[in-house]
């Protein structure tokens, strides 16, 4: 089969009460894995193209994989058909309606065709939701009530990851070095120039204003001066009614990979990224061609293992487990490794940095697959 294209060979058997029919694809002996991409975020195009990176990377030899889309609007469709439409976002005009039944005793999608509901069983689940309700915990919590095995972090992790502002409470809690930082909420925002003048003589310029609950760099600004950072606020309030605001730290943004489950965690090399934008905002990473990551990072043993070991601390932190990346600052005056950000379902498009970080490390896109699998399998065994 090519890794390119899909084809859908299904058995078809009735339950005994004719109420509904089982759809098994011809596996044999193959993993059946449902790939859930799409979603309601900023980040849905994002993850139609890291879902077609995963999708064709999956060893037809190993796995029966089932493309499984939902669209803007929070429709859910099971997709066969060339993985380009994934990508370019003709897909929606074949998919078939389905959702993922909570059911335990189904662990199974449910499909309408002909008046009857039809069962497909899945083995284990691949979400490669970015954002909102996708790497926040809501979609993870229905793995949990389907009991179905499923990639990346559980709830918790996921839920306190997605948002800055408790993230970096358990990282004060771990002792691990943050940057300064000022939690606001949308009802602030009545009081802005209050609320700024507050931001500014504790953080002083500039600083970063981020929506507490957002991927991809969507609606982060810099601020110089109170104008900008009343702008700024406003700017995150439109993607979240929490907003972190950040001092600004002048150093060298590093990134490292994680791999595993708690007990046997992996840190790759460290790679760093030289942003086209004075900084690495959405547009700078995925719109301009300027940016660039370097990989691995010009940096000495010492400091790269120094970073490793609180990448891990970090995932250990937040009771992760699975993937994630793990964001830095290396300041340029003393050399000290300030965390930045965790992001616990990190993007495999040709551009992100996860799969290439490990790909230095001697590990190819589909072996990474394969142990993301294994370790999903591994955490729910226990």
């Amino acid at each position: 089969m090519s890794r390119t294209a899909f084809l859908n060979i299904i058995v078809i058997m009735y339950s005994n009460n004719n109420s509904f029919i089982i759809e098994r694809g011809i596996s044999l002996n193959k993993l059946t894995v449902a790939v859930i991409f799409g979603g309601q975020s900023s980040e849905h195009e994002v993850s139609r193209v890291s879902a077609s990176t995963i999708i064709s990377n999956l060893d037809p030899e190993k796995y029966y994989v089932i493309p499984v889309g939902k669209t803007k609007d929070g429709k859910w469709m099971i997709y066969y058909g060339p993985v380009e439409n994934i990508k370019n976002g003709e897909w929606e005009k074949f998919g078939t309606p389905a959702v993922l039944s909570p059911d335990a005793s189904q662990k199974g999608l449910l499909k309408t065709v002909g008046g009857k509901v039809k069962l497909i069983p899945i083995d284990l689940a691949f979400p490669v939701l970015h954002g909102k309700y996708g790497e926040d915990g809501t979609i993870q919590g229905l793995f949990e009530l389907a009991q179905i095995p499923y990639v990346g972090n559980g709830v918790l992790s996921s839920s306190i990851s997605m948002d800055k502002a408790f993230t970096k409470i358990i990282a004060k809690n771990a002792k691990i070095p943050q940057a300064k930082y000022v939690e606001v909420h949308s009802e602030d925002l009545k009081r802005i120039k209050t609320t700024a003048s507050k931001i500014e003589k504790k953080l002083g310029y500039p600083c970063f204003v981020k929506p507490a609950n957002a991927g991809s760099s969507v609606g982060i600004t810099k601020a110089h001066n109170k104008e900008e950072l009343m702008e700024g606020l406003k700017v995150a309030a439109v993607h979240d009614s929490k907003i972190v605001v950040e001092e600004g730290i002048v150093g060298r943004e590093i990134e490292c990979a994680v791999l595993g489950n708690r007990g046997h965690v992996e840190a790759s090399c460290v790679g760093e990224i030289f942003s086209a934008g004075e900084f690495y905002d959405y547009d700078a990473k995925y719109n301009n061609a300027e940016s660039k990551t370097v990989v691995p990072a010009e940096i000495s043993p010492e400091k790269q293992d120094e970073i490793r070991k609180m990448a891990v601390k970090v995932f250990n932190a937040v009771d992760g487990s699975g993937l994630a990346r793990v964001d830095f600052f290396v300041e340029n005056e003393t050399e000290n490794v300030i965390f930045n950000e965790l992001n616990t379902l990190p993007g495999f498009t040709p551009i992100s940095m996860y799969s290439m970080l490990w790909a230095a490390c001697g590990k190819s896109t589909a072996e990474l697959l394969d142990n993301l699998i294994e370790l999903a399998l591994e955490r729910f065994s226990l």
